[in-house]
């Protein structure tokens, strides 16, 4: 089959702008995009969640579809919508029991997961897999299914069950998260007896939805490169690192891309003002100028000419922050530089963040929560960006950092060692340097690669080539899509 004649209906629990949490949403935007401007026909399909469909105007009903739940047959409404911000249509799972209350899709106000989370994503997977089957007679059947991580994937396992089926692709965003349940669930849920198995979805006593992708769909994508290798190793591979293994015939690495429409400094709709490689200043600096006043009530030139480093990101340990946490009182007393974080997690971060901030107001600015447009500012605004991830399956910060001419430092993992090129002398003579990368996984390292940061950005002419190689390169999906798509079509 001709690629631009391929239907492709991509499954997942979050999409942006309609609902996100981190990155799989971006991607669940783009992607499809990417994939869809290149001629294929495509459908995404998301729970309804209620911040979700409240966001919806023109909506049509095209069907029901009763499935199996935990307590008996759960009934889903199946609506189709367009959206403003997407080319193509929407298809949302209506079930109002599983998916429509307040706040985060998984977790409650209380940080906890939803206790009917088994049921929630079974429950969507089950539906998914039957309109896959055109089981609503819609006239439209998918030649491929596309789920992204543990909330999709069952999808390729029910779907498994069936001879005349789509293709399934199975991507794994972050294999931290796998959808881990008690055998209780598994039983109350009525899933197949005969996938209770090690070669099945059991895993360590209860069931594992990002094993079933794995075990089930005809090929496993994982958002770069390195991560694939990184996932087969007993290090990073959280127990599954045998399976994955087992099943590297058909494990491909395919590294994400970022929307370069939405992320573009020359348009941002977002900054105060545009700048490009070509013309970095004055737009960078009148751009980091508001980012401390965004802070402070008065920025001076001795502000303006001091570092400042920044972060968005989610305040969690895999994200290294406790390596932030220990490296900004080393930073504050040996320099001049400044730090902007934005970013929420673990309760504990969010609080010595907070204090840090309260202590030095000058010189440490914090934001607890997620602002969209901050996030923005702080690419633009700050002079480095701060990314030590302990694992990093792709990463897009990074991308978004080098784009807006805001060398990362990054440690040496998964996506980021994929994209960031070390500024030694080496790279930095050839050109190809674009950041700062560590390979000891601590504070110290962390430590180094700061201070050979600040040094170079002392060296003005330098720094300028380091921003412009990171500006100059591609990272939209264009490449990535051209990978997916010949997947979808072999």
């Amino acid at each position: 089959m001709k690629r631009g004649e391929l239907k492709i209906l991509f499954v997942a629990s979050e999409a942006y702008p309609l609902v996100k949490t981190g990155g799989l949403g971006d991607v669940l935007y783009s992607l499809p995009h990417a994939v869809h401007a290149r001629g294929a026909d495509v459908r995404l399909l998301l729970p309804g969640y209620r911040a979700l469909l409240r966001q919806l105007e023109q909506v049509r009903i095209v069907g029901w579809i009763d499935v199996r739940g935990a307590e008996g047959i759960d009934s889903a409404r199946i609506l189709e919508t367009r959206h403003p911000d997407y080319a193509f249509p929407l298809w949302v799972v209506d079930c109002p029991p599983l998916f429509d209350r307040p706040g985060n899709p998984y977790v409650n106000a209380n940080g906890q997961d939803w206790l009917d989370n088994a049921e929630r994503y079974t429950v969507f997977s089950r539906v998914a897999a039957l309109l896959a089957l055109d089981s609503l007679e819609l006239g439209w059947k998918p030649d491929v299914v596309h789920a992204h991580d543990w909330q999709t994937g069952l999808v390729a396992a029910f779907l498994a069950e069936h001879p005349e089926r789509p293709k399934t692709v199975f991507t794994i965003h972050n294999l931290a998260y796998s959808g881990y349940f008690p055998h209780g669930d598994f039983v109350r849920l009525q899933l197949p007896s005969h996938w209770w198995s090690p070669e099945g979805v059991e895993f360590h006593g209860g069931l594992s939805m990002l094993k079933a992708g794995i075990v089930y769909a005809d090929a496993i994508t994982t958002v770069s490169p390195t991560y694939a290798a990184e996932i087969c190793t007993p290090e990073f591979g959280y127990g599954l690192d045998g399976l994955l293994l087992s099943r590297s015939y058909k494990l491909h690495g395919i590294l994400n891309g970022i929307d370069t429409r939405l992320w573009d400094p020359h348009t941002d709709a977002r900054l105060p003002a545009h700048y490009s490689a070509a013309r970095i200043l004055p737009g960078k600096r009148r751009n980091k100028q508001a980012l401390l006043g965004r802070f402070l009530p008065a920025v001076d030139d001795a502000m303006l000419a001091a570092p400042l480093l920044g972060l968005v990101g989610r305040l969690v340990e895999q994200k290294g922050i406790d390596w932030v946490l220990a490296a900004i009182p080393v930073m504050l007393a040996e320099t001049d530089a400044r730090f902007v974080l934005l970013g929420s997690g673990q309760v504990s971060y969010e609080q010595k963040l907070t204090r840090l901030a309260k202590q030095h107001p000058d010189r440490v600015f914090v934001e607890i929560g997620y602002d969209e447009s901050l996030a923005h500012l702080i690419e633009a605004g700050a002079d480095m960006f701060l990314m030590p991830s302990r694992f990093e399956p792709c990463g897009l910060n990074q991308m978004y950092s080098l784009r807006y001419g805001t060398p990362p430092i990054v440690y040496k993992t998964g996506g980021l060692a994929d994209t960031v090129v070390d500024a030694d002398e080496a790279a930095l003579a050839d050109a190809s340097a674009n950041g700062f990368v560590f390979e000891s996984p601590d504070t110290a390292g962390f430590l180094d690669a700061i201070r050979r940061a600040l040094e170079l950005y002392r060296q003005a002419p330098r720094w300028r080539r380091l921003q412009q190689t990171g500006m100059q390169q591609s990272f939209d999906w264009s490449d990535s899509a051209a990978h997916y798509l010949d997947l979808y079509s072999i």
